[in-house]
């Protein structure tokens, strides 16, 4: 059996799960997130703990039930405390503003670049450098902070462009004559 699916999950108070054939719904103060479990995968709910296990003996299975723990733990988090990205605009007149629903960015071109936010991810920016993205769904945080990273990636040289918080850059030295 997986390691992972191994450790149960211990609900938080606040947090409600209800099971419906091969669905999962996650009820908590941020929200409601759902997913289909694999076939592959036995989920029991006992006393506010849930426990995964493989349905199998096959490899599939027991990588399956790891896997389904994790995105199921990660959906527990997000409707309880919820998860944000802190993303850092590094140049000269690099700059965010969030207007609505979405967030205006300056980051050298000829043109501003608008990007609508993604239903579930709010954001906000303490300085003019800084956006901060919250959501209680975690692969929509990070599909929105990549895609926001992805219009002017860190480059080597000087380390202009925009990155996540903590995110290293490998520097490169200049050229030499």
């Amino acid at each position: 059996m997986s390691r992972v699916a191994k450790n149960p999950i211990q609900l938080p108070s606040g947090v409600q799960v209800t099971m419906s054939g091969s669905e999962i719904e996650v009820k908590g103060d941020r929200g409601t997130l759902s997913l289909v479990i694999n076939a592959h995968v036995e989920v029991s709910e006992d006393g506010g703990v849930l426990s995964f296990a493989p349905s199998g003996t096959s490899t599939f299975a027991n990588a399956m039930s790891g896997t389904t723990r994790a995105l199921v733990n990660n959906m527990v988090i997000g409707v309880s405390n919820g998860f944000q990205k802190k993303l850092e605009l590094v140049g000269v007149g690099y700059r965010a503003q969030v207007q609505g629903g979405s967030i205006n960015l300056t980051l050298g071109f000829s043109h501003p670049v608008v990007y609508e936010l993604p239903d579930g991810v709010a954001a906000e920016t303490p300085s003019q450098t800084e956006v901060l993205l919250t959501s209680s769904d975690k692969q929509k945080l990070g599909q929105a902070a990549a895609e926001i990273r992805a219009f002017r990636p860190p480059e080597p040289y000087k380390g202009k462009g925009v990155r996540i918080q903590g995110e290293r850059i490998r520097r490169k030295e200049a050229k030499k004559k």
